[in-house]
């Protein structure tokens, strides 16, 4: 039983790591998707009249493409 015990702790305690591990990743890419909000809301916002239109259109995010930053 303890060696159960022990091996359920080992898959935990690497799934936790494995998580932690992508977490700066997903805080990037949640502040991209705020960032890209708030740009169409400021747009959508805009009065009709106005010809303003944004400098740059918005950045998708392919979720194939592999992180710059990760390692894995």
């Amino acid at each position: 039983m303890g060696f159960l015990s022990f091996l359920l702790l080992a898959a935990i305690t690497y799934l936790i790591w494995r998580i932690t591990d992508q977490l700066p990743d997903l805080i990037f890419r949640i502040s991209e998707i705020q960032r890209d909000v708030a740009e169409l809301r400021r747009t959508l916002t805009d009065v009709p009249g106005r010809a303003s239109a944004p400098t740059t259109p918005p950045r998708r995010i392919d979720p194939t493409e592999p992180a710059a930053d990760s390692a894995s």
